[in-house]
């Protein structure tokens, strides 16, 4: 391995390895490696891995992070991939005043292009988060990390609740639904939206319950007349849900448009049956065509780097027409 890379800083650690900075030898390209530990034999390497190096072939889209090389050595799996300097909660950290509107919307863009990438090859991610969404000086953003992704197969196999961080978790997850589909994603997205306009967690939850409680007293109580079929769900407990009524999502995003509202609103329906989706989500008029100038905070000097991006929103198949200032 220390022959094809230097090995210059780690980036982060997680349940299943740690991620490190390097540089080829050969190209002088900087990389990002996960280092995927094997802790026995008997073990073997971890369903996650395996999973994300399995959706990350056959996957190629601009917004999608690529996955370079595969080694095996030593008892490890080393997965390299294609080096990002950010992601966008570290992006969001840096900012000293709330993000741009523009910025948003080209972020947003960007990741709806992703999503509709993906599910349209049946492939969910169930991990949306600002720590799995990249960034790289141009303003570039690409989602990353699909340990927990999965490619759906009809008819829709029982997945287990365990997945999505918590505060980006849907609704039909934590009620129990065993057979949830590509809407858990656009909740998520929803959730990471309002972050961009918040500057904070929109649902911060401490617990499974504090978080649906969260998610009612902003939405309202769910009940059969607005998600049919929810009296079925093994965790919906009727008689013992506070009833919140709607109507509180708008008073607690105050810096969105009325466009931006509109297409949060869509996202973060209770019923996941009527959730927007990816694909109609992008000719939403929320995420339109733009012209705008970004500075990103590098954090580690604190310099700024200027990028025009203009953006046409019915290129569903990604981004073009990005300049250099």
């Amino acid at each position: 391995m220390s022959r094809l890379y230097q090995k210059l800083g780690k980036l982060g650690e997680g349940t299943y390895g740690v991620v490190f900075k390097a540089r080829e030898q050969a190209t002088n390209v900087l990389v990002a490696i996960k280092k995927i530990r094997l802790d026995s034999e008997e073990d073997g390497v971890p369903c996650t891995a395996i999973r994300e190096i399995a959706l990350l072939k056959q996957m190629k889209h601009r917004n999608v992070v690529r996955l370079l090389d595969v080694i095996s050595e030593h008892r490890r799996i080393f997965l390299v991939f294609e080096y990002l300097e950010f992601d966008l909660k570290k992006y969001m950290q840096g900012l000293r005043s709330p993000m741009q509107t523009m910025v948003i919307k080209s972020f947003l863009y960007q990741l709806l292009c992703a999503l509709a990438y993906c599910h349209a090859r049946r492939i969910i991610h169930r991990d949306i988060k600002p720590q799995n969404l990249l960034l790289d000086e141009r303003g570039t953003l690409k989602v990353a990390d699909f340990g927990l992704g999965r490619t759906l197969e009809l008819p829709y196999a029982s997945f287990t609740r365990e997945v999505v961080t918590l505060w980006y978790r849907a609704p039909e997850i934590l009620l129990g639904q065993p057979d949830y589909s590509f809407p858990v994603d656009i909740w998520a997205t929803g959730c990471v939206l309002a972050e961009m306009a918040l500057g904070s967690p929109l649902f911060p939850g401490d617990a499974e319950i504090d978080q649906l409680f969260k998610m009612f007293q902003a939405l309202g109580t769910p009940s059969e007349k607005t998600w049919p079929g929810i009296s079925k769900l093994r965790d919906y407990k009727a008689a013992t849900f506070p009833c919140w009524g709607p109507g509180k999502l708008k008073t607690m995003v105050t810096n969105l448009d009325p466009a931006g509202m509109d297409l949060l609103g869509r996202m973060l329906v209770l019923d996941p049956a009527r959730r927007v989706s990816a694909r109609a989500a992008l000719s939403h008029v929320f995420p339109s065509c733009w012209v705008v100038t970004i500075g990103i905070d590098v954090l580690r000097r604190h310099r700024q780097v200027a990028l025009q991006l203009a953006i046409n929103a019915n290129e569903i198949k990604g981004i073009r027409g990005y300049v250099i200032l």
